[in-house]
């Protein structure tokens, strides 16, 4: 065995993911911080709790729980989660993500979560696409 070569039971299934995505908070009461809007009684749990968490932006530096958090609201409210960057991908991807969030919740596991890294380093036409859908679907 080299040292670079994966072990046999690290090959497939949970060993090879890793350890920071083993050790992720999977719940509200696991994830630490954000007391003042997170505990019980508090208004984002409120509305997570009744399944009406509406849209959300997280804004933070890297590793502090954004994605983190919104997989956590994801799978409370049964939505499909999906992660996206926006700066390694262009707006012909950006709009596809886009349609695919417009598509019925019957023919996903429920209403779309969509986690958007790096948003705001991205250029201004990949933004504009962004809003221009968000304007499009509100209205």
């Amino acid at each position: 065995m080299s040292l670079f070569q994966a072990l046999p039971d690290q090959q497939k299934g949970k060993g090879a993911r890793p350890l920071a995505d083993r050790m992720r908070p999977r719940t509200l009461d696991e994830f630490v911080g954000q007391e003042h809007i997170l505990a019980p009684g508090k208004p984002l749990r409120m509305q997570i709790e009744r399944d009406d968490p509406g849209s959300i932006i997280f804004w933070g530096p890297p590793g502090v729980g954004k994605t983190t958090l919104a997989q956590i609201i994801a799978n409370i409210t049964q939505a499909e989660f999906i992660e996206f960057s926006a700066v390694l991908s262009g707006i012909k991807e950006i709009k596809q993500v886009m349609a695919d969030g417009k598509r019925p919740a019957s023919t996903v596991r429920g209403p779309s979560s969509l986690s958007t890294k790096s948003i705001a380093s991205t250029r201004h036409s990949r933004t504009h696409s962004f809003l221009t859908w968000n304007a499009e679907t509100s209205g």
